[in-house]
């Protein structure tokens, strides 16, 4: 299928291999950040970013391939969803739509969800190249535009949940649109990361931040005085508890290992990091049905 004119006009441009990217000067602080702001400065710098993500990265990802991050394990490998043919699946921060993708050339009816456009018309752009047509909504994870119980399968591949303030509220909203006995299935950056600088030589591997100091990073444009970057960490005991306080059952939890003929560099993923520690902590939890409405109780008598 031949790419629409404004489809072919984004694949022109990032496949220029001349294309300059300057990104504004930041300065990093360790702050509190609301929802709000998250939302706003995440969405505006994927807006930003997208055309670089997807030059930088788009022929590793493929097409419609499935990586769980960026050691390079595949969902063919892992298995994490499960058989998803004639499953309706959904993708919270579904960027290009690569994952969905693959969902459907097994089988399944996936969706997208992003917080970016710019990403959205990636998506629409592959689309297009592909004839994989992967339906996708703009969209934030504490907000999902769909009813309830109208998904079996909902994942975010390194898409979504560690740019959300309001965590509670994003699991409570996976929960709602998940089928009971669904499952939810993420990725994110190994937590134990959050102690060392995000560098992918020597210095990203001494430790200068307090594993259990969950204080947003947030960077500031120097220019305009604007919060353009958010990120906030979560422990590997607040996934557990956040995940069990809804009704997920953890059955899987992996920390994928880098492979010894992988030399890429993704930010501060690196050959020289990756064989000493874990970058990607993947997730895989089921939804228990709800407790049965209670039939009624005697009053509780008080003792004599």
């Amino acid at each position: 299928m031949r790419p629409s004119p404004t489809g072919a006009a984004i694949l022109a441009f990032v496949q220029d291999p001349g294309q300059q990217w300057p990104q504004p000067p930041v300065t990093a602080h360790r702050r509190a950040a609301d929802e709000s702001e998250s939302r706003s400065a995440n969405g505006a710098d994927w807006d930003r970013y997208a055309d670089e993500y997807q030059a930088t990265h788009g022929e590793f990802l493929g097409d419609a391939g499935f990586l769980w991050g960026p050691e390079g394990l595949t969902e063919a490998e892992a298995g994490v969803l499960g058989d998803v043919a004639g499953r309706d699946v959904l993708e919270v921060g579904s960027g290009a739509g690569q994952c969905s993708r693959w969902v459907r050339s097994q089988g399944g009816r996936s969706f997208g969800l992003d917080l970016s456009y710019r990403q959205l018309q990636h998506s629409r752009r592959i689309d297009e190249m592909t004839g994989i047509v992967v339906p996708s909504v703009l969209g934030t994870a504490t907000h999902l535009p769909f009813a309830d119980d109208s998904f079996d399968v909902v994942f975010s591949s390194f898409g979504a949940l560690q740019f959300v303030a309001d965590i509670d509220t994003a699991v409570r909203e996976t929960a709602r649109v998940l089928r009971p006995g669904g499952r939810f299935a993420f990725s994110i950056t190994h937590p134990t990361r959050w102690m060392f600088p995000d560098d992918p030589g020597e210095d990203g591997l001494t430790a200068t931040q307090s594993y259990w100091d969950r204080t947003p990073y947030v960077e500031v444009d120097d220019e305009t005085g604007t919060t353009s970057y958010v990120e906030h960490h979560r422990t590997l005991g607040d996934w557990v508890h956040l995940l069990s306080s809804h009704r997920f059952h953890l059955t899987t939890l992996l920390e994928p290992e880098w492979p010894e003929d992988h030399d890429r560099l993704w930010g501060g993923w690196s050959r020289v990091r990756g064989t000493l520690t874990p970058g990607t902590a993947l997730f895989g939890a089921d939804l228990l049905d709800p407790p049965p409405a209670s039939a009624g109780t005697r009053p509780a008598v008080a003792p004599r």
